[in-house]
């Protein structure tokens, strides 16, 4: 029997691994539902699960905003599959790509001889956003030596396949290097590729030469940069690697304190919800919030719908508790309506979060949801332990997806 397994990658957006016995009477199988997938995320009425069943094997999960950079992305449509014998059949199906920003669409001319890095990611994921800063490092420094770093968006949420919202989340992210739309994976695909975030190395010869997958190995993957530069150039290229500093959700995890899992919203993949009654699916319910929760599980209070991919607050007012412990707390929020406005508090032990306010509080724990994406609610200053987090919301229509931590 075919059976999906929720895994873990160290570093790793959720990993979903399509696992289980294939004989011939399994292949026809596979192949209706291969393609009965591939039409239902062509056309949009996946809301997120679909999404991450990569045909290739694999698929994973999990954003931010920094604001400090005024980038405007340059938004381009290609009209035109280019070919490019002389390139892998990964790199083909890149430079097939009909959406880019920052860039006019690349040709196999603009990469043959040089030395490419393919970074898988979604704006969503926190283990994307902490990547960032050294995406950014290495781009700028390695530019004028022949490295051409280029971000594959593959989304993971219905509202990250927007084309418009991924452009503005690239300016605010700060991120200028070349991005493709791969809303229908196909670029995942070609490249095999099983997590986000994931980084394929692509040597002058046009061949991918080494994949790393995760949040890992930086100095090791800058290290191959140089030597598969060097190669390219026939010169040493060697010196000191780049040293960032990530800020806000940005910012490298704190591992030592990070003993909570990301948790999704939503019943396809939610495990750790608790309430009296369990979930109703699909159905507007009141839920009574579960007073003494145990570590690493949530509980809502107020009428939601709990849906596959989030849960939507059906009046005006609701909330949210989490048991976790870890130094940041993140929670993936959207707005039911493209640009409403939904006003949020947040507490910690029953008291407002002080110094302990994430990047997108203020020190009395008042927010806003205004986008689809990730918000970081908690950053503890201090000794991190056991905490009970709360968001309270006052306005209808907030969608909720996932928690991840830091």
């Amino acid at each position: 029997m075919t059976r999906f397994v929720l895994t873990r990658l160290p570093g790793v957006c959720t990993a979903i691994k399509w696992s289980g016995w294939l004989g011939n009477g399994g292949r026809p199988i596979l192949g209706v539902v291969v393609v009965a997938g591939a039409a239902i995320i062509w056309l949009g009425l996946d809301t997120g699960l679909l999404t991450r069943w990569s045909i290739a094997g694999t698929a994973g999960l999990e954003q931010d905003l920094i604001g400090t950079s005024r980038h405007e992305p340059v938004w381009a449509l290609s009209t035109v599959a280019h070919a490019a014998p002389t390139l892998s059949g990964p790199l083909v199906s890149l430079l097939g790509a009909r959406q880019w920003l920052n860039s006019q669409p690349l040709r196999p001319e603009d990469l043959r001889g040089r030395v490419v890095l393919v970074n898988f990611w979604t704006y969503t994921c926190i283990n994307s956003l902490r990547a960032l800063p050294y995406l950014r490092a290495w781009a700028e420094k390695y530019k004028d030596r022949g490295l051409v770093v280029i971000g594959v968006h593959t989304p993971e949420f219905a509202f990250e396949k927007h084309f418009v919202n991924v452009g503005k989340q690239l300016g605010l992210l700060g991120v200028d290097y070349p991005v493709v739309i791969d809303n229908d994976y196909g670029i995942w695909r070609a490249f095999g590729n099983r997590a986000w975030p994931a980084f394929h190395f692509v040597g002058a010869d046009g061949r991918v030469r080494h994949h790393v997958f995760g949040e890992r190995d930086y100095d090791q993957s800058e290290r191959l940069i140089q030597k598969l530069l060097s190669e390219a150039t026939g010169e040493e290229i060697a010196g000191d690697l780049v040293a960032v500093a990530g800020e806000g959700p940005q910012a490298a995890a704190d591992k030592q304190n990070l003993r909570s899992p990301e948790s999704y919203v939503g019943y396809a993949l939610g495990r750790t919800f608790v309430s009296p009654g369990g979930v109703n699916e699909d159905a507007p319910t009141l839920y009574q919030a579960v007073q003494a929760l145990s570590l690493n599980r949530w509980s809502l209070a107020g009428i939601w719908t709990i849906g596959s991919e989030f849960a939507t607050l059906n009046d005006p007012s609701g909330s949210i508790s989490y048991r976790f412990h870890s130094r940041d707390l993140h929670l993936v929020l959207a707005p039911a309506v493209q640009g409403q406005g939904i006003r949020f508090r947040v507490k910690i032990d029953g008291a407002p979060p002080g110094v302990d306010h994430g990047f997108d509080t203020d020190p009395e724990g008042w927010g806003n949801v205004q986008d689809g994406r990730m918000y970081q609610l908690v950053r503890q200053r201090g000794s991190v332990e056991d905490r009970t987090f709360q968001i309270e919301f006052f306005d209808a229509g907030v969608r909720a997806y996932a928690f991840t931590f830091g």
